[in-house]
């Protein structure tokens, strides 16, 4: 009879430690093959990893957050057997806009796409302005990211210091609003209205955006799209200029009127306004 009593109770006992198992394995640990193997499939997906081999170094969490962000998964930044699962069963991030290079900055999702002319995209988790008001030098403004089309109308390298903190490599695209580097870039929208990179691509970034870059910021309601610039390259010069405008209506009317030979340095910011 006990013997008997012993083998139920052991039965019964397996699934509850398989589960227990299994829960944990989602946890574990993964081998540097497995996270060699996730580094290559993010790469290949488009996401920005940084070297393939096997060490899960910022870059590598780095891709793992744009991927969560992208696919909508909870954003983590732990490579666990349930995240290594579902980036095999994914695929690759399609840009809005197609058929021409540009960046995309997609609100909603917190990502960057560096979109090429054949539609591959390379990924990067990005913070932008998080809506709330700041004050600087005494005047009260919106930590906005501006949303439409735009162009890069000039850039920066190395760090520079604002008002508002530091920027690496900015590539400015409207006022004193720039794509740069950064050493804080949370998972959510955090900045006074710039749109910060993480620093280990931040250099490789601005290679990839020459002034004259189109740049497409938008959310889930305010896209457009700028094929008609790629159509038609004086449209695309007009959006250069009203990019390189400040905020003020007076200066962006009196920018559209001037000559092709415009000058990229002179319609420089007059200060670093967000970071």
């Amino acid at each position: 009879m006990k013997f008997l009593l012993t083998i139920c109770l052991l039965l019964i006992s397996i699934p509850t430690l398989t589960t227990a198992q299994q829960h944990g394995n989602q946890h574990a640990t993964l081998t540097r093959e497995q996270t060699r193997e996730a580094e290559q499939r993010l790469s290949d997906l488009g996401y920005w990893t940084g070297p393939v081999d096997g060490v899960f170094d910022r870059a590598t969490q780095s891709a793992l957050i744009a991927f969560q962000k992208w696919e909508g998964r909870p954003i983590t930044g732990q490579l666990t057997l349930d995240e290594l699962d579902a980036i095999r069963a994914s695929i690759s991030p399609k840009a809005r806009d197609l058929g021409y290079a540009h960046v995309e900055v997609d609100l909603d999702r917190q990502v960057l796409l560096i979109v090429s002319d054949n539609d591959a995209v390379r990924v990067l988790p990005i913070s932008t302005g998080n809506e709330k008001s700041f004050i600087d030098e005494g005047q009260e403004s919106i930590a906005h990211t501006p949303r439409g089309r735009f162009v890069v109308y000039e850039k920066e390298f190395g760090w520079h210091t604002g008002s508002l903190g530091a920027i690496y490599d900015a590539n400015f695209i409207s006022g004193g609003v720039a794509i740069h580097g950064s050493r804080n870039v949370p998972l959510g929208p955090a900045s006074h209205g710039c749109i910060r990179v993480p620093m280990f691509a931040a250099r490789e970034v601005s290679k990839l955006l020459p002034v004259g870059t189109i740049v497409l910021v938008y959310d889930k309601v305010s896209f457009v799209s700028a094929k008609s610039w790629v159509e038609n390259p004086k449209l695309k010069q007009e959006g250069l200029l009203i990019s390189a405008a400040d905020d003020d209506p007076n200066q962006a009317a009196a920018t559209r009127s001037r000559s092709k030979a415009f000058s990229f340095r002179k319609a420089r910011p007059r200060m670093i306004r967000a970071d």
